[in-house]
C-alpha cells in the first residue's frame, strides 16, 4: 500500500504541470485579453483610450510577451516563492485573494460533504430493506424531487423561509461586524450560525442521487447467499446490515470525495452569486470572464489539485472499507 501511495503522489506532480498548462491555454483562447475586456469597459461608458496607455497596460502586466514566456514566468513564481501573481482587476497578490475564500468553501464543503453522508447513508438503507414500502414510496418521491429543483431555485426558497419564519439573515456567512473582522470564537460561531442555510442547499442534490445510489446497491447485496448463511447463524438484523451489505454498498459514497470538492467550488457558483456568499465560486466565475489569467489559473489549477488528492484519498478508503479492493 505504501509503494501504491508513493507511486500515485509521484505521478501527481506530471500531472499538474499537465493542468497548469492546459488551464493556461484554455484561459487565453477567447479572443482578446484582460486589457482588450478593460478597454471595452471604458468604451462602454463613453471614454476614449489612448493607443499609447494600451500598450503600457499591456507591458504592465507583462501581456506584451510571448504566451510561453508568461507561463514560464507564472509556474516559477509558484514553485520558487509561492507566488501565483498578481491579479489585474484588484491589483493584489492572487494569493491574498485566494487563501481565506479557499478556507471557507473548504470548510463549507465538507461540512456539506457530512451532512450529505448522514442523511443519504440510514435512508438509502431504509428504503433497500423496506422495498416497496409506503416509506420506500415517499422516500423515491422526495428524491425525484431533490433532483428535479435547481439548487440557485432551491436557495431562493430556503432564503424565504430562513428569513420569514425564522428571522436568520441570509446574505453571506458572517453578519456585518464580522467580516472584515480577525478570526476569534465569537467570529467562528457567526459562521456556524450563517453555514447551515448554503450547507442545506448544497446538500440536498447530492442527498438525492445518493440516496438513490445506496438503494440500489443494497438491492444488490441483500439477496445474495452470504446475507442469506449470516441471518440464518442467528446474527441481529442490524448487526447483519452494518457489518456486510451495507459495507459493501457504502464504496459510491467514499467515491464522492473525488469530485465533491471540486465540484462545490466550481459547480455551487450559481448557488453562491445568489447567497452572495465569499466563497471561490464567484470569484472563479468573475476572473474567467474578465480574463484575469493569474486569479483564473491559480483557482484551476488548486480546482486540479483537489481532484487529484481526492481521487486518491477515495482510492486509499475504498482498498481499506472493500475486501475486494485489495492493492499488493
Amino acid at each position: 500500500m505504501l509503494a501504491y501511495t508513493a507511486k500515485r503522489v509521484a505521478w501527481m506532480v506530471p500531472s499538474l504541470f499537465v493542468v497548469s498548462f492546459m488551464a493556461f491555454v484554455l484561459i487565453q483562447l477567447p479572443p482578446g485579453d484582460y486589457v482588450t475586456t478593460y478597454i471595452a469597459t471604458l468604451a462602454a461608458s463613453n471614454e476614449t483610450v489612448d493607443q499609447n496607455m494600451v500598450a503600457e497596460l499591456r507591458s504592465r502586466f507583462g501581456l506584451d510577451q510571448p504566451f510561453i514566456v508568461q507561463y514560464g514566468m507564472w509556474i516559477w513564481g509558484i514553485l520558487s516563492r509561492g507566488d501565483f501573481g498578481l491579479s489585474f482587476e484588484w491589483q493584489q497578490p492572487v494569493s491574498d485573494l485566494i487563501w481565506e475564500r479557499m478556507a471557507l468553501t473548504l470548510i463549507l464543503a465538507l461540512s456539506t460533504l457530512v451532512l450529505t453522508w448522514a442523511i443519504a447513508l440510514p435512508i438509502g438503507v431504509y428504503s433497500a430493506v423496506k422495498q416497496y414500502s409506503i416509506g420506500d414510496y415517499f422516500v423515491t418521491a422526495l428524491g425525484f424531487i431533490g433532483l428535479a429543483i435547481p439548487s440557485f431555485l432551491f436557495a431562493l426558497v430556503l432564503m424565504y423561509v430562513a428569513v420569514v419564519y425564522f428571522g436568520q439573515d441570509v446574505g453571506g456567512l458572517f453578519s456585518e461586524q464580522y467580516q472584515n473582522a480577525p478570526w476569534s470564537w465569537a467570529k467562528a460561531a457567526d459562521l456556524a450560525s450563517h453555514i447551515w442555510v448554503p450547507m442545506l442547499i448544497l446538500a440536498i442534490n447530492g442527498t438525492a442521487s445518493l440516496v438513490r445510489i445506496m438503494r440500489a446497491n443494497m438491492l444488490d447485496e441483500l439477496p445474495k447467499p452470504y446475507v442469506t448463511t449470516a441471518r440464518a447463524k442467528g446474527l441481529s438484523e442490524f448487526r447483519l446490515l452494518v457489518k456486510y451489505p451495507c459495507r459493501l454498498a457504502i464504496n459510491p459514497f467514499i467515491s464522492t470525495i473525488a469530485w465533491l470538492l471540486p465540484n462545490l467550488v466550481s459547480g455551487a457558483a450559481i448557488v453562491a452569486v445568489v447567497m452572495s456568499l465569499p466563497t471561490a465560486g464567484p470569484l472563479l466565475l468573475q476572473a474567467l470572464m474578465s480574463q484575469d489569467m493569474y486569479l483564473a489559473g491559480a483557482f484551476i489549477l488548486l480546482l486540479c489539485t483537489l481532484t487529484l488528492i481526492g481521487s486518491l484519498i477515495s482510492d486509499l478508503l475504498l482498498a481499506a472499507v472493500d475486501p475486494r479492493i485489495r492493492l499488493e
